[in-house]
């Protein structure tokens, strides 16, 4: 589990391709190479979330850490589009005791929006990202949303996009200070809020159900 309290921002330092090992003609995914902020205390096999997405720390030297990203992981998230150089937000599992200053995310991401303004506010920056149709209905006003893994606050909601309006310390310690219109966020909604919905659901279909009987 993750909080959405980005911790750092990563660089990526290699990306290789892997083949599955019975066919080398069929790709199964990337490994990628990444210098954390920090890794200290970080052992293969723990989980870390990289744009908001859960990865497997699968080798480590120092703060150079590396990930398997199969093909499914790339084409459902942004992860496909990185390359060396790239820099990732970062954040390392929750542990029993820390501090939850934002929301409980998985790192499962549940679709991919794209930046369609981005703008100055002062020491601020404002983005306006247009989100996935069937993500709307879990999507409000002052509500929580996790983007490239960092938990943000939404403004106004107008059609398919949403504002959210990032402090400076926001922008130093995350990606958000350098993306672009056209990019594309990670979206994750969080399981509280995907229960309450799909409970809604359930009653209000059950009441038409009865009064249609």
């Amino acid at each position: 589990m993750f909080t959405g309290i980005v911790q750092g921002k990563g660089t990526v330092f290699s990306v290789v391709k892997r083949r599955v090992v019975s066919d080398v003609t069929t790709p199964a995914g990337l490994t990628f190479g990444i210098e954390l902020p920090d890794a200290e205390g970080l052992l293969r096999g723990a989980s870390v979330a990289v744009n908001g997405v859960c990865l497997t720390a699968t080798g480590i030297s120092g703060n150079r850490v590396q990930f398997d990203v199969i093909p499914e992981t790339l084409q459902r998230t942004n992860l496909g589009s990185l390359e060396v150089g790239s820099p990732v937000n970062i954040e390392r599992s929750l542990k029993m005791g820390d501090e939850l200053g934002g929301h409980l995310l998985s790192g499962h991401i549940m679709g991919v929006g794209v930046v369609t303004r981005a703008v100055p506010v002062g020491d601020g920056r404002d983005l306006t990202i247009q989100c996935p149709e069937n993500l709307l209905k879990y999507i409000h006003e002052k509500g929580y949303i996790g983007l490239n893994g960092a938990s943000l606050t939404v403004g106004l909601c107008n059609g398919a996009e949403i504002n959210v309006h990032l402090i400076p310390e926001t922008l130093r310690l995350t990606t958000f200070g350098a993306v672009e219109v056209g990019d594309e966020v990670n979206v994750e909604i969080d399981s509280m809020t995907q229960t309450v919905v799909a409970t809604v659901e359930r009653m209000l279909k059950q009441e038409n159900q009865e009064g249609t009987a």
